[in-house]
């Protein structure tokens, strides 16, 4: 049976260690998906004979249902318990990922990261969300810290781990490593987490929103990469019903009033431009470094470990120093920075040296994302009233990996990308190179809106450092559970013995 109940355990106990380590498990098993898949894709193009477009929808089809159906995930978690939820999703997540791991052929692959994405839709807003409801709230800031700091250290290690699977038994066990780790997760989170719930929330959920939602996301990916007008108006079209019907509904998914803020959106529309160019950089790097560069899978994913473990040492004083000169300067420097990362990154090409191009562009880069991605947290859940903080994050959240998958879906048209391009090093370096430029420019674009827009002003108390002051993850900010939350209540059955 559980030790503790609902918002009494704390940090030194045996429960609160079960606690992290069960929140801990489940929240790194989708971390590390969304970047050590990334490492996999050639040999999974190799192996299957398959084109450039199924390497994009193996990392949309994750994607596309992760960003649609997120806030729904944690509004689910709310009402009929987090840890219900939780649970569901890992072991959700875990069938998916044995699915991918034993797919004959790209087309069951895609289905199951499709599949998978839902898994990831329901555990990621449920872990913070536990740590939330379970710790003593003497003891959450800690517990908080400790969760993002461990989960840190898992997504650095993510791209090395990645690589080493890939070379050693092969990258299908990039995703049958995830069985075992939910085969600890589950039963440690059923055993000693407490079950929680919000008693605000009601049985009523807006399901025609989060489904309408996700098709305009999969239709229009699907006209970016096949290059379909008909999918792309038919997007705008079901675009305009979800904006209507969001409009209607008493209890919208995406209420629009939380866009009456002026500094609320403009923040938006920075992570839109930086996460889109994070998402495309990430997925077009890892094929550059093997394809074009020569590395090994393993390679190429020790030589992107720069970024987080910067990310990692000094995200938590990123957010500090925002918290003394405000968030303007701090959200137009660090794409700046990372825009000059992104054009360093041109010298990368056939023959090239990792201490002389690789690493200053990745180092460039890295300082640029540290410089960014805690500021523009704290500055989401200062513009908004603070009963609505969890919902801005999840808006926040949802928006960035929105931008990553329209990165990936956009930029190999962009570029001219042909559907053989990564099978053949001198056509992929030269669009490589073309959009390298593109997501540079969608940087530029992201600090001019943030110079110009980012001008209300915030009292130092509002933007406060988000509660996960270390972040490593570079699909999308990190997700904030609401500031305001009443002490959780104790589910009336008693947890798995």
């Amino acid at each position: 049976m559980s030790g503790g109940t609902a918002g009494g355990v704390r940090t030194g106990t045996a429960v609160g260690r079960w606690v992290l380590l069960a929140t801990v498990l489940g929240s790194a098993m989708a971390m590390l998906d969304s970047t050590v898949v990334n490492v996999a894709l050639p040999r999974i193009g190799r192996d299957f004979g398959a084109d450039l477009a199924a390497l994009q929808w193996t990392v949309n089809g994750y994607l596309l249902t992760l960003a649609g159906l997120i806030l729904l995930g944690g509004a689910l978690g709310d009402r009929y318990g987090r840890r219900r939820v939780f649970v569901v999703g890992v072991v959700w997540f875990a069938l998916a990922s044995l699915l991918c791991g034993l797919a004959p052929n790209p087309g069951v692959l895609i289905v199951a990261r499709v599949l998978q994405g839902i898994g990831g839709a329901l555990l990621t807003p449920g872990s913070l969300a536990l740590i939330q409801a379970s710790f003593h709230p003497d003891d959450r800031s800690k517990a908080v810290g400790l969760w993002s700091g461990l989960g840190g250290v898992g997504a650095a290690i993510g791209p090395f781990l990645g690589g080493w699977l890939v070379d050693g038994p092969g990258w299908r066990w990039v995703f049958l490593l995830n069985v075992p780790v939910a085969a600890v997760c589950v039963p440690v989170a059923l055993r000693h987490v407490p079950e929680s719930r919000d008693p605000r929330q009601h049985g009523r959920f807006d399901v025609p929103g989060a489904v309408l939602g996700a098709t305009v996301l999969a239709l229009v990916t699907y006209a970016l990469i096949d290059a379909d007008p008909l999918s792309g108006a038919a997007g705008v079209l079901v675009g305009a019903v979800f904006i209507m019907l969001e409009r209607r509904r008493a209890d919208p998914l995406l209420p629009p009033s939380v866009f009456r803020s002026r500094l609320f959106t403009a923040v938006n529309l920075v992570t839109l431009c930086v996460y889109a160019a994070f998402g495309g950089f990430f997925f077009l790097c890892a094929l550059q470094l093997q394809v074009v560069v020569g590395y090994s899978a393993l390679g190429a994913g020790a030589a992107l470990l720069p970024t987080t473990v910067l990310m990692l040492l000094l995200s938590g004083r990123s957010g500090a120093l925002a918290q003394r000169i405000g968030p303007r300067l701090p959200l137009t420097v660090g794409p700046l920075l990372c825009a000059a990362g992104m054009a360093l990154m041109l010298r990368v090409g056939e023959g090239a040296g990792y201490v002389r191009d690789v690493l200053p562009a990745l180092v460039v880069l890295g300082l640029g994302m540290v410089t960014l991605v805690a500021p523009l947290t704290a500055t989401v859940l200062a513009s908004v009233e603070t009963g609505r903080a969890g919902l801005a994050s999840g808006i926040n959240n949802a928006a960035a990996r929105a931008a990553g998958l329209l990165a990936v879906a956009a930029l190999p048209l962009l570029t001219g990308m042909g559907p053989e391009a990564y099978r053949v090093p001198e056509e992929f370096d030269e669009t490589f190179r073309s959009a390298m430029l593109i997501c540079a420019g969608l940087l530029v674009a992201g600090a001019v809106i943030a110079w110009a827009a980012v001008r209300t002003p915030v009292p130092r108390e509002a933007l406060g450092a988000p509660e996960c002051r270390v972040h490593c993850g570079v699909a999308s900010p990190p997700l904030e559970a609401a500031r305001d939350r009443p002490p959780a209540t104790e589910h009336p059955t008693r947890p798995a013995s």
